[in-house]
């Protein structure tokens, strides 16, 4: 519930162009940080890359296991479709 209260009251709301905290007490919400700051985060950033290189290099190496167990499946059903196989 705190973080609901915290997350209304530090909105701004159309019809003020405030946050209820700043009408309340006359300034805005100090949280140690500005959430609302424009600009480059250099450390978000990077974290973006990084993940982005993990996710492309799990990608590949999904592709590459998808292709094995392919040719090992396929591998297998031409063994099968040689034999002569009779029903019953």
């Amino acid at each position: 519930m705190a973080t609901a209260k915290f997350a209304f009251n530090n909105k701004v709301h159309i019809a003020t162009k405030s946050s209820l905290f700043q009408v309340n007490y006359g300034r805005e919400l100090r949280m140690g940080f500005d959430i609302r700051k424009k600009g480059k985060n250099e450390k978000a950033e990077e974290f973006a890359r990084e993940m982005k290189e993990r996710h492309e290099e799990a990608r590949v190496a999904l592709v590459k296991l998808q292709e094995e167990i392919k040719r090992q499946a396929d591998r297998s059903r031409k063994v099968l479709q040689t034999q002569n196989l009779r029903v019953g």
